[in-house]
């Protein structure tokens, strides 16, 4: 089910250009950046201001100086003295929590945002069919599961007919069991409304399932922004981004679903098998590798118990002052990490332009780390996680 864009018309071609600058007391939020259509995740630890960015961009804070333009119209120039108020920069704000009306039950809340929000929006029956919702529609507040809410929260934020949605971090508060719940209705949010989304995060498998281009965040700074691939495999970000999250994200085809459990999909390097994945033969699917969970092998190895080996050549190789190591290899046309130790890489004769195999095992990968619905020529390129380097 296709909904008709929220707001206004060529809603996917939607750009964000922000250039502000703000002292926080003792932290120097100095930032800029571009998020064309599509998902761009701001990407950062804890505390690297990328809260303060989206307030900024809302309205909600006010920066010292700068400019923010969506889309050709200026929402606040600091040398214009232009700064649009909250309501008139038409996004649609999630929280990292829910923040509905407690007075109200699920209908009430969602109502109040149509009734609020610009002509053109989407009815509320059709977001809550979107999001699942449309059986919680009677109920109160205080019955919802935080999943729940939060689906409500996306919904009133639909209904409100925004030009982009702002989404800070929104399943932060919620459980594992719930994060599950939520991130497939995320997944399609962009496809079935054309609204771009400027999402929030330091969870790197939020990233790797949702994000389309990324800026990465570090002390009030965007050091890098770009394609997933291009960011997430640079050297030079990779202790910005973190060593146990390294990994790489994978697009995929499901090519067929086997009697023993087992999924086959089709990469650009080969094939892979994963525990059943629910999606049909012929589905679009991304798929997050760790680097912990690959191995190197010069030769193709035989009599092995992991099902997944693929040829690769190495493209990087990061040493860092510990005794691990990270390799950057090719395969196909997408990229790999692999996280092995320094006696091993010196052992395997590891260099750059070397050629060998990948080897994975199909256990390793959670369901978690694979996004289906991937829509069909949608920018779904496979994206790499760096990491500190060990």
């Amino acid at each position: 089910m296709a909904l008709a864009p929220c707001g206004a018309a060529d809603l996917g071609r939607m750009t964000l250009d922000v250039h502000i600058r703000r002292d926080l007391g003792g932290f120097d939020l100095t930032t800029e950046f571009e998020a064309p259509e599509g998902v761009t995740v701001l990407f950062g630890r804890s505390g690297s201001g990328k809260t303060s960015i989206v307030k900024s961009i809302a309205g909600l804070l006010r920066p010292h100086a700068g400019r923010i333009v969506l889309n050709g119209r200026v929402l606040f120039d600091g040398e214009a003295r232009v700064n649009l108020p909250v309501h008139e920069r038409r996004f649609g704000y999630v929280f990292q929590d829910s923040r509905l009306f407690p007075h109200l039950n699920v209908r009430e809340n969602m109502c109040y945002a149509a009734r609020a929000g610009r002509r053109g929006a989407s009815d509320p029956g059709s977001v809550a069919e979107l999001l699942g919702i449309s059986h919680l529609l009677n109920r109160r507040i205080q019955s919802l599961s935080g999943g729940e809410a939060q689906r409500v929260a996306i919904g009133r934020a639909l209904l409100s007919g925004p030009d982009m949605l702002l989404m800070d971090e929104p399943l932060a508060s919620l459980d594992g069991a719930r994060k599950a719940e939520i991130l497939p209705y995320l997944e399609t949010l962009r496809r079935e409304t054309g609204l771009s989304i400027l999402y929030v995060t330091h969870n790197m498998a939020e990233v790797a399932r949702l994000a389309t281009h990324i800026v990465l965040i570090e002390a009030g700074r965007a050091v890098r922004s770009g394609a997933p691939d291009a960011v997430l495999t640079d050297p030079d970000m990779v202790r910005a981004l973190g060593i146990r999250d390294a990994g790489a994200v994978l697009p995929a085809r499901v090519a067929a679903q086997h009697e023993d459990g087992l999924s086959e999909l089709q990469v650009s390097g080969g094939t892979l098998f994963l525990p059943s994945i629910a999606a049909p033969v012929g589905a679009q699917v991304r798929v997050r590798i760790l680097a912990q969970d690959v191995m190197l092998a010069r030769e193709r190895p035989d009599a092995l118990s992991a099902l997944n080996i693929l040829p690769v050549r190495i493209t990087a190789v990061r040493r860092g002052v510990g005794p691990g190591v990270i390799v950057q290899m090719q395969a196909g046309s997408d990229r790999l990490l692999a996280r092995i130790t320094r006696r091993s890489a010196d052992a395997l004769g590891v260099t750059e332009g070397a050629e060998c195999f990948a080897v994975m095992k199909s256990v390793a990968v959670s369901q978690t780390d694979i996004a289906t619905g991937v829509q069909n020529g949608a920018p779904a390129q496979d994206v790499q996680s760096g990491s500190g380097l060990p």
